[in-house]
């Protein structure tokens, strides 16, 4: 069996399992986003992203569409699937150790629509949630990536969210890690985002979440290509249904 049939099969089972139980938890939002330093397709651009994610008692899966639009109007959407399975819940076993929590399956399922540039990649790996004290989560996951338009490689993911108040205001700071190895094709890449945000909503009501605050990115080696580096802040307003 090829490698990218067995990612695709691997994102399946880890669907399957998500989509067949009812969530303990699920959250969606609309974040809007503009920035005017970004490296490799435009300077100046704006991104609309939807995000979904959810919990059920064997997976838990994080899926995110961002529809981007440069200052030449040139546009296009690209997604991750991302979802998890618990093999502690799966195998009825306490997995836990030290500030592991879990250990998962974890996949995901990236693509590209923007033309020539179109790709699907399929990544597959160990995942790992962690008990860190203050964090509302934090997570491991270790991948190998099956690559549409360059050589298969290795990624770490770190995802991360920090909540904390300022007298009576709510903050909330939360992110992502990747760093990919390099191959004959492309050089290692390191993106490194992060969210720092404000709950004005809580103003409008108590259950209301709308956020206003930046997204902070470092992009090295953007897509792969050597000397490609991004170091962009964009105004962020976002939305929790």
């Amino acid at each position: 069996m090829q490698m990218k049939q067995l990612s695709a099969l691997c994102l399946l089972a880890t669907v399957t399992a998500t989509t067949q139980a009812a969530p303990v938890w699920q959250d969606f939002s609309i974040t809007g986003l503009y920035g005017e330093n970004y490296a490799v397709v435009d300077k100046q651009q704006t991104t609309v992203t939807f995000e979904y994610a959810a919990k059920v008692k064997y997976a838990d899966v994080f899926f995110f569409a961002d529809h981007l639009r440069g200052g030449d109007h040139h546009s296009f959407t690209y997604f991750e699937l991302s979802p998890r399975l618990s093999l502690g819940e799966v195998s009825g076993k306490k997995l836990s150790a030290g500030p592991i929590k879990d250990v998962l399956i974890a996949t995901t399922w990236e693509s590209n629509s923007d033309g020539d540039q179109s790709f699907d990649n399929f990544l597959y790996g160990v995942g790992f949630d962690l008990d860190v004290p203050y964090f509302n989560y934090f997570t491991l996951n270790f991948y190998h990536a099956n690559n549409d338009k360059q050589a298969n490689d290795y990624q770490l993911t770190w995802t991360y969210a920090l909540p904390f108040k300022v007298s009576n205001e709510d903050f909330l700071v939360d992110g992502f890690l990747d760093w990919s190895t390099a191959e004959k094709d492309h050089a290692s890449e390191l993106n490194w985002t992060t969210q720092y945000k404000w709950n004005v909503g809580k103003h409008i009501s108590p259950d209301t979440r709308l956020y206003l605050g930046v997204e902070y990115s470092i992009w090295n080696n953007k897509f792969g290509i050597k000397g490609q580096d991004e170091n962009n802040v964009s105004a962020l307003l976002k939305y929790h249904f």
